[in-house]
């Protein structure tokens, strides 16, 4: 019996250090969801070339992972919180990494398609589960913070190094392999959850009925949504295709709340909407994910396109981000003790807002004067983030904080979704519809910066407003703990 119990892993820690094997494997899956999002991008013309696929199909490579992926992170954390977060996890790591394995035998654009399809159906499995057990491997509150910090430094650096990953293994190996390697890590995040992560004790989950419908509507609703915002770029805002999906996304947001609000046991029970914290940081996380998106969309083709440089020069470019993103701990730390939840996202919402108006200068005058601002806006980025995160998931009940996660990265593919269309939207109609491939002319060049500053002036606008809106819901308190 006392083997039994030296061989079970701990239900929660004293430290980081202590939770080191749950915590490494938490962070990895979640690294492994996050990098495979950009990890493609840059092998798009080669996989063109060898599966002799066009532009379209090409788009849908990416895109089939990030719509299933969005669609689904409700549904996929309201079942957790039902079947058990640790089984769940289990199953989607271990799908995503026996698929990632048939990126071998894909010889057409329709199967990678498919299997990138499928993947994202894991990493909406696993999103939400690695933050809500990060959560729960900690009692103090300061731990908390700590560790979600931890892990969204981790996927935030997966998220922009997926493009530099990607340029140094295509200098060596097949675009394949940058889906095969998925496999092994995954088996040792695997590992990790199952020596470290205790199970669910029943009381813990929710004995509600998996909620179907509901289930059907989430997924239509975020699918319909994220799609239109792509569509509108593709196929411009007044077309057929956009319009209605734009329509049907309403329609199915409508039809979820009457059902939500009618339901015995709701997937998600809308009442959690009258928790300022729970509204503001959702709010807020839009507004965060709305900036890095529309800043790491719009700087790939600032540096690329206007600055002629490499792939994998302008991902090395992003660096200042990834090293803010680890130095800044004690910034955001210090302001959450200091102020509290809402001083301290209003600080951080000022600083994105800030930021964004410094690039809409800074794009005219050289890579350093870019940098300082993306330094700023990191420190934005996490204070407002981690802020966030923990308030979210510490609002939501004790057998509800899988969906409580889900609907903090529900928000984040939203933003991301929003970020990456307005920027898109606005550089094809302030520069150019089709980016011409080579050196661009000085004219081009100037007209492209002209389109940028407005730009990064309207996100300025945009992320202040949502940012600011959903910190001033936040509460005054000082720890990682909500009121509930």
């Amino acid at each position: 019996m006392n083997s039994m119990i030296q061989s079970s892993p701990a239900r929660t820690y004293p430290s980081l250090r202590a939770a080191w094997i749950p915590l490494a494997a938490l962070c990895l899956a979640f690294f492994v969801e996050m990098v495979d999002n950009t990890l493609l991008t840059i092998a798009l013309p080669t996989i063109g070339r060898d599966l002799g696929s066009g532009t379209t199909a090409l788009q849908w490579v990416t895109g089939a992972y990030s719509l299933t992926f969005g669609g689904l992170l409700l549904t996929a954390g309201s079942a957790a919180d039902r079947l058990g977060r640790r089984r769940v996890l289990l199953v989607g790591l271990a799908a995503f990494g026996l698929l990632s394995l048939l990126a071998i035998a894909v010889h057409s654009a329709g199967e990678l398609i498919a299997l990138r399809a499928a993947l994202g159906v894991c990493a909406a499995a696993m999103a939400p589960i690695t933050n809500s057990l990060v959560f729960r491997l900690f009692d103090a509150e300061e731990l908390r913070m700590r560790a979600m910090t931890l892990m969204i430094i981790v996927g935030m650096s997966g998220f922009i190094l997926g493009p530099v990953l990607g340029g140094t293994a295509l200098a060596h190996v097949g675009w394949e392999w940058l889906l095969v390697v998925n496999a092994p890590i995954a088996l040792i995040a695997w590992i990790g959850v199952r020596l470290g992560v205790a199970a669910d004790r029943p009381e813990d989950l929710t004995g509600d009925a998996l909620d179907l419908p509901g289930a059907v509507l989430s997924i239509t609703t975020i699918g319909l949504a994220c799609y239109s915002l792509t569509s509108g770029v593709e196929h411009g805002w007044a077309s057929i295709v956009t319009v209605g999906c734009a329509l049907g996304a309403v329609l199915a947001l409508v039809a979820f709340v009457w059902h939500e609000r009618r339901t015995a046991q709701p997937m998600l029970d809308l009442m959690i909407f009258r928790s300022g914290t729970v509204r503001g940081a959702a709010i807020a996380q839009i507004g965060t994910s709305i900036a890095m998106a529309g800043v790491m969309f719009g700087l790939i083709l600032h540096f690329q396109y206007a600055y002629g440089w490499s792939p994998m020069k302008a991902g090395l470019a992003n660096l200042p981000m990834i090293v803010t993103m680890i130095l800044a701990t004690p910034i955001s730390e210090g302001l959450a003790k200091k102020f509290g939840h809402r001083v301290a996202c209003l600080v951080g919402a000022v600083l994105l807002a800030g930021s964004l108006a410094g690039l809409a200068w800074g794009v005219e005058h050289g890579y350093l004067a870019i940098a300082l601002f993306m330094v700023t806006l990191t420190i934005g980025l996490r204070t407002v983030m981690t802020i966030c995160a923990v308030a979210l998931v510490a609002a939501m009940p004790e057998n509800r904080t899988s969906i409580g996660a889900a609907l903090n990265d529900t928000a984040q593919e939203v933003g991301t979704s929003v970020g990456t269309a307005v920027v898109g939207t606005l550089i094809a109609v302030l520069v150019t519809v089709a980016l011409p491939a080579g050196v661009w002319s000085s004219d081009l060049v100037a007209s492209f910066f002209t389109g940028e500053r407005i730009t990064y002036a309207a996100l300025a606008v945009v992320v202040g407003l949502i940012a600011g809106w959903g910190a001033l819901t936040l509460t005054d308190s000082r720890t990682a703990e909500e009121p509930h």
